[in-house]
């Protein structure tokens, strides 16, 4: 969504907000402790993600130099909506549902307070910033490779 300068409020489409986070991403724009991409280059609806989450350096979380793998599925009504996010990597947080790996949207703050005007980077941020949160770095993490 973006005002213009006569007042008038345009509402980017989904496809356009798609491309636009595909090119950042593509880049190597943005924070590089994490990575969004498409599962299939040829799927013209953007719809099934990639995504990875390095976790916090040096800030002695039982995170430290993981990396987590994770779904991102992009639903019809985004970016009014959030992404859908699902851990595959197994994972011990407060905001992740242990049995299935999905987000707990209301205990991520990206997913919590969203708008439209946010993407997945966004998204990413905030569960790595959650892995260095009291609540969460020092907790026992299942060992490397275990997925949900």
């Amino acid at each position: 969504m973006q005002r213009l300068p006569t007042g008038e409020v345009v509402i980017t489409p989904r496809n356009f907000k798609l491309l636009e986070e595909l090119e950042h991403s593509e880049k190597g724009l943005g924070d590089m402790s994490i990575s969004y991409g498409l599962v299939n280059s040829s799927d013209i609806f953007m719809g099934e993600w990639n995504g990875g989450i390095l976790g916090p350096h040096g800030q002695k979380t039982q995170h430290d130099s993981r990396f987590y793998e994770l779904k991102i599925s992009i639903p019809e009504s985004y970016p009014a909506t959030p992404p859908k996010v699902r851990f595959v990597s197994k994972i011990n947080m407060n905001c992740v549902d242990p049995n299935n790996g999905e987000i707990i949207y209301s205990k991520v703050p990206a997913t919590k307070n969203w708008n439209r005007n946010m993407g997945m980077e966004q998204v990413l941020i905030s569960l790595r910033a959650e892995m260095a949160s009291g609540e969460n770095r020092r907790t026992k993490q299942p060992p490397e490779g275990s997925t949900f």
